[in-house]
């Protein structure tokens, strides 16, 4: 084994950091945007629930455009993808900073979601090639950056420029980086080898798409509606079909868009399924946060940005070695120990009230991001491990959706749980005090007098508390599909289609 072999060298790096200037970005504005929520409502004079459409629009069109992302990457070639990826990303956020309204900035959002979804694909997919497969669980680390990094570093970003700047600024700041990664891909990033004979499938499109969007679109209007009203549940049930329909269609057809068959009965089939409860809750509590910070304990943007930096910090000390440790043994049992830290960094928030110490919730998000770097990115290369490499792009693509679309329903979801609760625990309170109006938003309750508002900490924190628990339980629940990817391990099983491969595709029709 050469030296080269041992770890990754320097063009390899020289790659990486070019491409991960998109993938930090993608994945730094969801989270630089969730700390301008409180501001955003005001300025727009928006609700809470309606101004969670920047945040869950933006994820939404993430997760819509991946499932394109793949075939595109095949037929125009990975740099083209990229490229042009980068160019709708900062298109998108200029047009953002200049909104005029809360609909105007929601659909900027989602066009500035179509370019930041393509750009993970193809981030994976160009460092896959670059370094190898005998490289994968450091290429994986490398990745990990900005999945687990960018979220904490973003509030820190978004609070500086929401509370010294302008909120504009935190879709403007795209602007320059956006230019320099467009020149920098040009420069370093290998011609394209595009393969114009591949097949896309149409069908399968028209089914996913449409079914991650309108099935993640129900589940939001439930925080305003509640579960049991029809336009709540009919889009979830409507979205639900097309994505079984989609499932169905992909066990039968020759060449799907996602091959189903790859992920059962399989580590990747286990592996997705940790994945997407992981990202639900973890994703989910990360827009639980900075809200808890800014509306139960009154600090500023930047303070609830950097009160969350230690979860940054424990990601990027454990990322590097959870690389080392599954190119060296396998990535089959680093989930099952990085998930109990992350639960255990939990828990401080499940028993949060109006004045618990910073220093511990502080602590408890430093375990949760060692958690975090041990578990995340070593699952998802156990999900490519567990395939044949022939199969590894559409693997790497199912598995962005499953990121996408987890951490969309978790902010969704969780969005839900916490409305209702404030709802149910605040309601009361304010009859009691006398207050003006019943709790229509955080951003409303930021803003009640002081002596109403010295009422509603304690039952607001309490609210918190107890959207957390359900983070909580979803973290515990992906213990059970982490124990069985690792134990399928030992039994050295595949996807079915290694064994059983597909008939070869036919002819492109363009």
């Amino acid at each position: 084994m050469t030296a080269t072999d041992d770890g990754l060298d320097r063009e390899t790096y020289v790659v990486a950091g070019v491409v991960l200037l998109g993938a930090v970005m993608s994945i730094l504005d969801t989270t630089v945007v969730n700390v301008a929520i409180d501001h955003l409502a005001v300025a727009f004079r928006s609700s809470l629930t309606t101004i969670q459409w920047v945040v869950t629009g933006y994820t939404l069109a993430l997760a819509a455009v991946i499932p394109v992302t793949g075939w595109a990457a095949d037929r125009f070639g990975t740099k083209r993808i990229y490229m042009t990826s980068l160019v709708l990303f900062t298109a998108g956020s200029v047009a953002s900073g200049l909104a005029w309204s809360a609909g105007s900035l929601i659909v900027f959002r989602v066009l500035q979601g179509f370019g930041g979804g393509m750009i993970m694909p193809a981030v994976m997919t160009i460092l896959t090639r670059k370094a190898g497969p005998h490289r994968m669980g450091r290429v994986m680390g490398v990745l990990g950056v900005p999945m687990l990094v960018a979220p904490i570093l973003g509030p820190i970003l978004g609070g500086w420029l929401v509370d010294d700047v302008s909120w504009r600024w935190i879709f403007f700041i795209n602007l320059p980086i956006g230019i320099v990664g467009f020149i920098l891909a040009q420069i370093v990033l290998e011609p394209d080898t595009p393969q114009p004979a591949h097949r896309f499938d149409w069908l399968g499109m028209a089914l996913l798409s449409p079914g991650l969007a309108v099935f993640i679109y129900g589940l939001a209007e439930s925080s305003n509606n509640g579960f049991g009203a029809v336009r709540s549940w009919g889009p979830t049930a409507l979205g639900a079909l097309l994505i079984v329909t989609f499932l169905i269609h992909s066990w039968r057809s020759s060449a799907p868009l996602i091959d189903i068959r790859l992920f059962l009965h399989s580590r990747a089939g286990a592996a997705a399924g940790m994945f997407l409860l992981f990202a639900i809750a973890v994703f989910g509590s990360m827009l639980l946060l900075p809200l808890y910070y800014q509306s139960a304990r009154g600090v500023s943007a930047l303070t609830a940005g950097l009160l969350m930096a230690p979860g940054g910090l424990g990601a990027m000390l454990t990322m590097p070695v959870a690389g080392k440790l599954t190119d060296r043994h396998g990535p089959n049992w680093m989930p099952v120990s990085g998930l109990p830290l992350v639960a255990a960094g939990m828990v401080p928030f499940v028993f949060v009230g109006a004045h618990t110490s910073y220093v511990l919730l502080c602590f408890g998000s430093f375990v949760q991001g060692l958690g975090m770097g041990m578990a995340m990115m070593p699952t998802m290369t156990a999900a490519m491990q567990a395939v044949p490499p022939s199969a590894i792009a559409r693997t790497s693509t199912a598995m962005n959706i499953v990121r996408q679309t987890g951490a969309s329903i978790g902010t969704a979801i969780l969005s839900v749980i916490l409305a209702s609760a404030i709802t149910s625990d605040l309601t009361g309170v304010l009859r009691g005090a006398h207050a003006p109006s019943g709790p229509g938003g955080l951003a409303d309750l930021r803003h009640l007098p002081a002596s109403v508002h010295a009422q509603v900490v304690g039952p607001l924190a309490h609210a918190f508390a107890s959207t957390f628990v359900w983070a909580l339980v979803l973290v515990a629940a992906a213990l059970v599909p982490a124990l069985l990817m690792a134990l399928m391990a030992q039994t050295g099983r595949r996807a079915p289609v290694a064994d059983a491969p597909r008939p070869d595709p036919q002819v492109a029709l363009h």
